[in-house]
């Protein structure tokens, strides 16, 4: 007995849920929301249940959600990383490449999307240091 509840939870801890990049699109406008997950199934899930109650993170995707309403969206993989390692492996760090890959391909900013661009090294590195000095 203990060596098949072994056996399952091993087998449990090696299957990963599928992970990669997604995007929600605007079939009414062809706008775009580009995002990643390890965990594909449940953040199309979580998405879907975020615009539904009105409460989702990206307030302009959520407003023209209310507006149109769900049938106006489309929840759509773009690309699937696969699991080469155990359970332990860190996939986040390969996942934040990937989707840096589509938003440069893609471009779902302004008028095409709902991302925001993501800062620069050295606009970054210029918000650190005004934080740092408003700080002191």
């Amino acid at each position: 007995m203990a060596d098949k509840k072994k056996e399952l939870k091993k087998a449990y801890l090696q299957n990963h849920p599928p992970m990669g990049i997604y995007q929600i699109r605007n079939l009414a406008n062809g706008k775009v929301f580009v995002g990643s997950s390890p965990n594909l199934p449940g953040a199309l899930n979580s998405n879907k249940f975020q615009l539904s109650a009105g409460s989702h993170r990206n307030k302009t995707l959520q407003r023209e959600w209310s507006e149109l309403g769900e049938d106006k969206f489309a929840f759509e993989i773009l690309d699937e990383l696969s699991a080469i390692e155990g359970a332990g492996k860190d996939y986040r760090p390969d996942l934040v490449v990937l989707e840096d890959f589509w938003l440069d391909k893609i471009k779902p900013y302004g008028d095409r999307g709902y991302n925001e661009k993501k800062k620069g090294t050295e606009e970054r590195l210029k918000i650190i240091a005004q934080n740092r000095l408003s700080n002191e």
